[in-house]
């Protein structure tokens, strides 16, 4: 009888190392997923930079230490050994998390407070519902996951079934992002 040996698990630092070469990379328990960098749609960026605003404006009105709001594939370890080390579209990093990692640093070490993920032609229902799971398993305790052509967001919660929203919904922080509340029409106006 023939013994397969399980795949060798990759580290974060050694993802890290890895050359640019076009290819989108992220961990999950220590296997590395692979696919074709993809180029931003317009619907995307303007979708990004309208969270963006309204999570820093949220941000603005919070009492120090606040944390920070985070953008553009940030790389988030969520877990280590074996790591799990993504890339989310937006985030918002608590204080605490903000602090253990120097305001330099490459990596945040530790699950956000809130992730959002904005889909792409590109992503599979597959690749999206793993990375909401890798996000719930660590602790992130909202994942907004945005459909820009549809314009509805998809709401995860630790302990509670998605919930879906359309333009005429809310999105609502409380408790772990207090006051925070969005019009989803707001997200996509032009």
């Amino acid at each position: 009888m023939t013994m397969i040996a399980p795949p060798e698990l990759m580290t974060t630092e050694a993802l890290l190392a890895l050359p640019e070469d076009g290819v989108y990379r992220e961990l999950f328990r220590g296997e590395v997923r692979e696919k074709p960098m993809t180029r931003r749609s317009r619907p995307h960026s303007r979708t990004e930079a309208k969270v963006v605003h309204h999570l820093s404006k949220w941000l603005d009105g919070q009492p120090e230490p606040r944390g920070e709001i985070v953008s553009g594939e940030a790389a988030v370890r969520l877990h280590r050994n074996p790591d799990t080390t993504v890339g989310v579209d937006i985030a918002y990093i608590s204080a605490a998390v903000s602090a253990a990692s120097a305001l330099d640093a490459f990596l945040i070490e530790g699950a956000p407070v809130l992730a959002v993920e904005i889909l792409s032609r590109s992503d599979t229902q597959e690749d999206i519902l793993e990375k909401v799971q890798a996000y719930l398993d660590a602790g992130v305790q909202l994942v907004w996951v945005i459909e820009p052509i549809f314009r509805t967001v998809t709401v995860y919660r630790q302990d509670a079934p998605p919930e879906l929203f359309n333009i005429n919904g809310e999105l609502i922080g409380d408790p772990h992002m207090p006051g925070l509340r969005v019009a989803v029409a707001d997200l996509f106006a032009r």
